[in-house]
């Protein structure tokens, strides 16, 4: 298999306090690779990091060989990176619609100029903006929400519509951080089938963090455990949650 995304040696502090400490791990192509461990062990931090929303103190991230260490975070998306986020970030008072196609502002290639005269290669863009959304709709089931206005949708569509978000940017990786907070077990296992079909009916590679294991064991082929910033066993979900040194990061010895 070939390697998507590799992190070496990956660390940062916050006042003293190191959140990530000489991480490393590797994700390959077509891989559905979950982030678990207890509250505070730098899982979202991980996801700050290449996302680029933090910068690293030492460390790289290479992906598809391409060192993104230092790339500006709003060049994240277009490089072939898209995230969710633990609490949702969506404009609620714009529709579905407007708010999927958000997704493909990384993917702009007419200037302010050429929009304001709305040119052929500006009706061009929106014709495959809007194909690539409509696509994203049909793909989560959410035809009969488009028009409709996020402020008014139960938090289990609002969560959907933030991973459409992250699908229209047509990533080759995709984050997702804690997918599963806040939905009931129905929702869960819808979830659950989404993830395995965005690796194999769309082709994107998923990093996932999450908090709940049966969702976690469903879904992963490897699991990386973390604990106080610092990697704890990475492997197959069962060998990972049966590991001693995990068991007593959730549990106390």
């Amino acid at each position: 298999m070939t390697t998507m995304i590799e992190v070496e040696g990956l660390s940062v502090a916050f006042g003293g306090v190191r959140a990530v400490d000489q991480v490393s791990f590797g994700v390959e192509k077509g891989e559905i690779f979950s982030i678990i461990g207890p509250n505070g062990a730098g899982k979202t931090t991980v996801f700050n990091l290449i996302s680029r929303l933090y910068d690293a103190t030492a460390g790289r991230i290479v992906f598809e060989g391409r060192d993104i260490s230092r790339l500006s975070a709003d060049r994240i998306a277009a490089a072939g990176i898209a995230r969710t986020f633990q609490n949702i970030e969506l404009f609620e008072n714009a529709s579905v619609l407007k708010n999927l196609l958000l997704g493909r502002h990384a993917h702009r290639r007419t200037s302010v100029f050429s929009e304001l005269l709305f040119l052929p290669k500006v009706r061009r863009q929106e014709i495959e903006n809007r194909s690539i959304v409509e696509d994203v709709i049909d793909f989560l089931d959410l035809a009969h929400h488009r028009d409709a206005r996020v402020a008014g949708l139960p938090y289990g569509v609002r969560k959907v519509v933030e991973l459409g978000r992250a699908l229209a940017a047509t990533p080759r990786l995709l984050l997702l951080d804690e997918p599963s907070s806040g939905l009931n077990p129905e929702e869960t296992e819808d979830l659950s089938f989404w993830i395995r079909d965005i690796r194999d009916d769309l082709g994107i590679t998923v990093m996932m963090v999450e908090h709940d294991m049966g969702l976690v064991g469903r879904v992963s082929d490897r699991v990386l455990a973390l604990n106080e910033g610092k990697v704890l066993a990475v492997g197959t979900p069962s060998a990972v949650q049966s590991n001693p040194a995990v068991v007593e990061a959730y549990l106390g010895s």
